[in-house]
């Protein structure tokens, strides 16, 4: 057998030329250049890689371990394709190695790429066509699409802008549900409305991927995710802005807040919308939330961050002078509000290594997450000037 040396840069040629064929075709591009490299390569392996990027590095240590098992053509093809950057399904901004979110996605592109996957078998924990659990199912759907969600329901529940009721809903919102594993507050069931009192999910184990009645007294909440679309752009009252708080890009800010924000954001140069997404998907606004990993206060700094920059992390104000004022830094050194969000998500070293938002699978939600609580385009996002 003659084997023949091919280089990842050859391959990146020929994926470019490819997609460029799907492109200029007589009937446009392929619903989801993912499917058609998974259909090619093997569903569970290109679909979970690409969209995990983090996955695909992990996949190409094995097949670099002795003890590794034999892959077949298909695993190494999809190994290589995710691991190398191409963004052939993933969806993302700032780096360049993804693809950019699109206004141009609407709720019913949204329910028809949803409609495509009736029948699928439920998987617990399945994240491609072979086999999807709920919040799997989500994330590929919008991912097809070029909308980057985080992987659980609990996630996704705090992605874009809330609706206040089912009477509100439209096509493609995300309705939540406590679930077996879940509660109001953190839900453990997603589904994707369809319309006429309709939602397609993957229900449990033992169902396939379906449309059915939405459960209506079960509904826990209701988001909005497409960023950028007319149909996202809330009022007050969509966006669930209640007494005591005024609504900056999709967050309804605590108005004791509203002035430091706006005064931080306008001295550092960076939106106030941004600044207040940061601050609403860090911690909600709670001045006495800490993390797991020991991050404190409105912004979640970390004890030494904070005792570096000189600033008391529980103290409300002074921590969002502070995330402004790195929010900021960041801008200016990278050039960009993706970029920038990256750096404080993951450190800027990462960004410096990876030129750009770094392929963690945290990072890699937070950013989208992030920019779509502050209403802000790919295009501003990728750019800061």
């Amino acid at each position: 057998m003659t084997v023949t040396t091919v280089t990842l840069s050859e391959i990146q040629a020929t994926l470019a030329q490819m997609q460029a064929s799907a492109a200029a075709a007589p009937d446009g591009p392929s619903p989801g250049f993912a499917t058609d490299l998974a259909d090619a390569t093997g569903l569970q392996s290109a679909g979970a890689l690409l969209s995990d990027p983090s996955a695909a590095d992990g996949a190409a240590g094995n097949l670099a371990s002795a003890d590794a098992a034999p892959a077949d053509q298909s695993d190494l093809l999809a190994i290589m394709l995710a691991a190398g950057g191409t963004g052939a399904g993933a969806s993302g901004v700032g780096s360049g190695s993804t693809a950019p979110v699109t206004s141009s996605v609407t709720g019913s592109d949204v329910v028809t790429e949803a409609e495509r996957f009736e029948g699928t078998p439920y998987v617990w924990g399945g994240t491609s066509p072979s086999g999807f659990d709920c919040s799997g199912l989500v994330q590929y759907v919008y991912g097809q699409l070029g909308i980057s969600l985080p992987r659980t329901s609990e996630e996704q529940s705090q992605v874009g802008a809330p609706v206040p009721g089912l009477s509100e809903a439209q096509p493609g919102d995300l309705l939540f549900f406590a679930g077996s594993d879940g509660t109001p507050s953190a839900p453990g069931h997603v589904g994707i409305y369809v319309g006429d009192g309709q939602m397609i999910d993957a229900p449990h184990t033992g169902t396939s991927v379906q449309l059915q009645p939405v459960p209506t007294d079960q509904v826990v909440a209701i988001r909005r995710v497409l960023p950028g679309a007319p149909d996202s752009e809330p009022s007050e009252t969509t966006a669930g802005a209640d007494a005591g708080s005024t609504l900056i890009g999709n967050v309804p800010v605590p108005d004791q807040y509203v002035a430091t924000i706006e005064q931080s954001s306008a001295t550092n140069a960076i939106p106030a919308s941004l600044l207040s997404a940061l601050l609403y998907h860090e911690s909600r606004f709670e001045t006495d939330a800490v993390s797991q990993a020991g991050a404190e206060g409105i912004a979640q700094f970390m004890p030494a961050t904070a005792a570096g920059m000189g600033i008391d992390p529980m103290d409300p104000i002074q921590s969002i002078q502070g995330a402004a004022q790195l929010l900021g830094n960041y801008t200016r050194q990278f050039g960009s509000y993706a970029d920038a969000l990256a750096a404080y998500d993951a450190g800027p070293g990462a960004v410096e290594q990876y030129g750009g938002v770094p392929p963690y699978a945290e990072t890699q939600a937070y950013v989208p997450s992030v920019l779509s609580l502050a209403g802000l385009s790919a295009e501003a996002a990728g750019s800061a000037s």
